[in-house]
């Protein structure tokens, strides 16, 4: 793993070297990684895109310690996650890693505020007010803090998913088909923040994507399919993006 870490340079975020995942047993088995060896630059916006089964998903999954992996390594800022035990990997999760689902996600019976700060709140961890305060303006929030969810649009529903994925200063912030439950107007906002976010306050996003449009916001896109990379497009546009995807049969 670390000849894989030396080879793209100290700037790397994320690495994966040989993973492999397998699904069921004998003949019924899938793999859904075969192989796959990939690494993710710091401070860069990155889209993980494929047809349907390509292994994306998996992928991102074993990427932030959500699934085991049955073969080969992943390293987050330099700490290689796939030798961690539970307790450690919980502890990671919550204090290196961001996320943002499809699903919001958002505690019901708490304000947008409680919201952003409950995983600090849950960690014993004060908040720096300083960043906090720059992330709600930044995302418009302000006026919508004291709201809880079912007072919001979902637009705003996943702008506060967004801050409290940024709130605790990950190393990386995985976005899994962040858009998927949104209009077009409250998905490209939704973007231009996690594009904007790369951009000025330097955060690092690998987002799982099916559109793109979507995936044009972000300054790299790496393919897969049936488990395996398949070539990766930079500076993408929803063109690009569409054009490769056909050649892939998406």
């Amino acid at each position: 793993m670390s000849a894989l870490v030396s080879e793209v340079g100290t700037r790397t975020a994320v690495a994966a070297a040989n993973l492999v995942k397998v699904y069921g047993k004998g003949d019924t088995a899938v793999r859904a990684l075969d192989g796959v060896s990939v690494a993710f630059e710091a401070g860069k916006f990155t889209a993980i895109m494929g047809p349907s089964g390509s292994g994306k998903s998996t992928m991102m999954h074993c990427l932030a310690g959500l699934d085991n992996v049955d073969g080969g390594a992943v390293q987050i800022g330099g700490t290689e996650i796939t030798s961690l035990g539970d307790k450690d990997l919980t502890k990671l999760r919550r204090d290196r890693i961001g996320f943002v689902f499809q699903a919001f996600n958002l505690l019901p019976t708490l304000s947008a505020e409680a919201n952003i700060l409950l995983g600090l709140e849950l960690a014993g961890r004060k908040p720096d007010r300083q960043w906090f305060d720059t992330i709600v303006d930044v995302l418009g929030l302000r006026d919508r803090l004291r709201h809880k969810p079912t007072e919001l649009s979902g637009g705003q529903q996943q702008r506060v998913a967004c801050a409290r994925a940024l709130v605790a200063k990950p190393d990386v912030v995985f976005a899994d088909e962040p858009t998927g439950n949104l209009d077009s107007r409250s998905g490209a906002e939704v973007l231009d923040f996690l594009r904007m976010s790369v951009r000025k306050l330097g955060q690092t996003v690998i987002m799982v994507t099916h559109d793109p449009v979507a995936a044009s916001y972000a300054d790299r896109v790496v393919l897969m399919a049936d488990g395996h990379l398949a070539g990766e497009i930079d500076n993408p546009t929803a063109d690009s993006v569409l054009s490769a995807l056909k050649h892939l049969g998406a």
